[in-house]
Parts: C-alpha cells; structure tokens; sequence
C-alpha cells in the first residue's frame, strides 16, 4: 500500500481549519503529522511469520484454543476505531501453529479499514490454509466507538460475531466448549 503522508498531513490540517481550529497554535501545531504517522503506522502492519507449525498427533478430542486476543481497527463507515477481544479455536491435523501466530493472524486482518464480520472470517480463512484444517472456529467480541461515541451512543453494547467451520459447524460439544464469546 502506498501512502502520501504530506497529503494525509495536509488534510488533516484542513480538517483543524473546517472544524475551528488554528492549526498552528502550540497544542495543534504537530498534530497533522502524527495523525499521517498513525495512519502509516497502523495501515501498514508487517507481522513477523504467521505459519510456524510444529508437528503434532492429537491424542482423541482436542483442540486449540486462545482466548481474549486484544485488537484494533478502523469501521470503514466511520473512520472510528473498534476494540476486538477474541477467541480463536481448531482441530490440529497433524501440526499446531505457534500461539503467537494467532495473535499475528488476527492483527493482519483487523489492521486496515475493515467490519468486523470480515475479520472473524479473514481470520478463519488464514488459519485454515496455515493449518491445513477445516476445523476453525473465530468469536470477536467488539466495542465500536462508532455506536457509542455517536448515533444511539451506546455505550455498553457489545457486538458478538462469529464463524463456525467444519466440525465446529457439526458438534455442539466443540461450540459449547467456545463459550458464548470473550
């Protein structure tokens, strides 16, 4: 993705011009250059590896689970941001991914201007390639500043999505086991 930062700064002190501000007093002065520097910072997101496995057999039912991965992104709606917690879920085949991979996975999904409905399936999608499973399940718990800070300003609300693949779809052991969400 390429970004013009200069331009981005440059919007942002028109935005400080439109809304009354003077962009140029002490507290405003930096102000459109760390806006452009978020953007680039946030947008952009690298992760390190996400496919490191390590071989392994399950022994009868298990699965892999964590719980209350904390993220961030922007409702493409609304340019405001969204609080994620969520849980993600899979049926080794034969080789477990390195927990720190599905905070990585989540992170590149929710990193750009996104829904949240498409994150839980993003996610779901990179772990199955990564995992060679069908067996994924992803739960997103998410706080949007878009319907507290405005509109019905609900402050307390809670949107909970998410994706049930292959065996998580056929058991409702393995659902109930999820919980109802993070």
């Amino acid at each position: 993705m390429t970004m013009d930062e200069a331009r981005i700064q440059a919007l942002y002190r028109e935005l400080l011009i439109a809304i009354g501000e003077d962009p140029d007093r002490e507290g405003l002065r930096d102000t459109p250059r760390r806006a452009a520097a978020f953007w680039r910072d946030f947008l952009t997101y690298q992760p390190d590896r996400i496919d490191t496995t390590f071989r392994h057999e399950p022994a009868g039912e298990q699965f892999v689970q964590v719980n209350g991965i904390s993220t961030w992104s922007l409702c493409e709606h609304h340019l405001l941001p969204i609080h994620l917690l969520v849980n993600i879920a899979y049926l080794p085949a034969g080789a477990v991914l390195g927990l720190s991979k599905l905070v990585r996975v989540t992170e590149l999904a929710a990193r750009r201007l996104q829904i949240q409905e498409r994150i839980v399936e993003q996610v779901a999608d990179e772990l199955q390639k990564i995992t060679g499973t069908d067996d994924v399940a992803v739960v997103a718990a998410g706080h949007h500043l878009c319907m507290s800070m405005r509109g019905t300003r609900a402050q307390g609300s809670r949107t909970l999505t998410r994706t049930l693949r292959g065996r998580f779809l056929q058991d409702p052991r393995l659902v109930s086991a999820l919980g109802a969400g993070p």
